[in-house]
């Protein structure tokens, strides 16, 4: 399992929060471990599911991820 923090733009409340959960809580391979205005921690399997598909999800709901270069590593 990996453990990684997601930075989110667009997010600006509890309904955020709450959608970015659901979106994230609804991947398998996924154990959400805190969602806040402006970021998510995760750990996931990496042999179930990428960060480009974490990305996806997010994105679906309606968010925009902000990876830095070290997040990406």
């Amino acid at each position: 399992m990996q453990q990684t923090t997601i930075h989110i733009d667009g997010m600006s409340c509890g309904h955020c929060v709450g959608r970015v959960q659901k979106a994230l809580t609804g991947l398998e391979g996924v154990k959400v471990k805190n969602v806040s205005v402006g970021s998510a921690t995760v750990e996931y399997d990496e042999s179930r599911i990428s960060p480009a598909q974490l990305d996806a999800a997010i994105d679906a709901a309606g968010y925009t991820v902000r990876r830095t270069d070290a997040a990406r590593a």
